[in-house]
């Protein structure tokens, strides 16, 4: 009888392990498409592609600064950054993203990036390194955007390091 009811429960958990499993899957994969395309506007410097990435409620806390709070805020943030940099174009943007979470429709991950920014007029150029905590929202159509979102500033990995930890 025991035998049973062990392959019983086994039986009857599996198919529910299995949907986890390919929501998750799904999940992720969602996540990676956000990343590539949050990596392809900030190559680009596609201020447009980079605000549509947000919720419209979303929160940014930036070093040194209020919580930017709403979309909107944020894509005036960015608007006014740039517009100090006439002439400005990303030379080089690495990331790489790691200890993805989810948990239904929310989900979290790390994030290491450095970007070198080709400033113009004869300025040095920009070579920074940084750490971003992601906090994503899955929306009703299925696709995953910015909820809130902390950056620092980082320094650059040490060569002889293993890994990106």
């Amino acid at each position: 009888m025991r035998r049973f009811c062990l392959l019983l429960i086994v039986s009857m958990t599996t198919p529910a392990l299995t949907l986890a499993q390919a929501t998750d899957t799904s999940a992720r994969a969602g996540i990676e498409t956000f990343n590539r395309a949050f990596d392809q506007a900030t190559r680009d410097m596609d201020n447009k592609a980079t605000v549509a990435l947000w919720e419209d409620d979303g929160v940014s806390l930036l070093p040194s600064t209020r919580p930017i709070v709403g979309k909107k805020a944020i894509g005036q943030m960015i608007e006014t950054v740039v517009a100090q940099f006439p002439g400005a174009r990303m030379e080089k943007f690495e990331s790489a993203c790691f200890d993805i979470t989810v948990s239904g429709d929310l989900a979290s991950e790390w994030c290491t990036e450095h970007q070198i920014v080709q400033l113009g007029a004869g300025k040095p150029p920009f070579d920074g390194w940084g750490k971003m905590l992601l906090v994503l929202h899955r929306g009703t159509d299925g696709k995953w955007r910015l909820k809130q979102e902390m950056w620092n500033q980082a320094a650059p990995p040490d060569s002889t390091a293993k890994t990106g930890r």
